[in-house]
């Protein structure tokens, strides 16, 4: 077994775990091998240790390596600018990174063109950092408001980026998204349910498991530095 192979098992055993310890069932958990400055030898290696869900941040990295493994799913997770929106329409299985209410509405018109339905996430900046992307809390509902009549987009969920720190010490981040995926949920807009939380990484996918993830988005524990 190599070390891809592994590592990606032992990502494997810690996601059972901490699904356990939240007396959650693992296999509501996906987990997204992150790619970026990975290569394709890299790529196919975590491919046969059995990986099916990858994420790139730059789209023509994406572009490249969707095109080399048609047969996994590929999410978009990173920042995605409106004029590269018709490179990650229809490829992506999912784009995490809807941080704005016009990206939103770029991404629902490309779709429609091209006459498909694009599953997409709100990400969300629950820890309100200058330097992180996303809508604050209190404007998901907006947005969440305005898909309703958008027929090219799904949103299927939420998703934040943790503060890089101890775990526990941003547990808090994950706690606060959970909240709201449940809020908004609650409120039963009309066509609209929610049912992915994107938050987690290497160096605290366990607590945002404890704290409702269903998808998380790991490089290094995976790839390796």
């Amino acid at each position: 077994m190599g070390a891809i192979a592994e590592r990606y098992d032992s990502v494997r055993a810690r996601v059972i775990d901490a699904a356990d310890a939240a007396d959650r069932r693992p296999e509501e958990i996906t987990i997204v091998a992150v790619t970026k400055h990975v290569g394709v030898p890299e790529v196919r290696q975590a491919v046969t240790a059995g990986c099916t869900d990858f994420g790139e941040n730059r789209v023509q990295e994406f572009l490249g390596k969707y095109g080399l493994f048609p047969d996994v799913r590929w999410h978009f997770i990173g920042t995605l600018q409106t004029n590269k929106v018709k490179d990650v329409v229809g490829r992506a299985y999912l784009i995490h990174s809807v941080d704005s209410l016009k990206l939103l509405e770029k991404i629902n018109v490309v779709a429609e063109a091209k006459g498909i339905v694009q599953r997409v996430l709100l990400q969300v900046n629950v820890s309100h950092e200058e330097s992180k992307h996303g809508v604050q809390p209190d404007e998901a509902e907006e947005m969440l408001r305005a898909s309703i009549d958008m027929h090219g987009v799904e949103v299927c969920g939420l998703m934040t980026i943790a503060p890089l720190s101890r775990p526990e010490s941003v547990r808090w981040v994950f706690r606060g998204l959970s909240e709201l995926f449940a809020t908004l949920n609650g409120m039963r807009f009309n066509g609209v349910e929610l049912s992915e939380l994107s938050m987690g990484m290497t160096n605290d996918f366990t607590v945002a498991i404890e704290e409702g993830a269903t998808i998380i988005r790991v490089g290094t524990a995976i790839f390796g530095r």
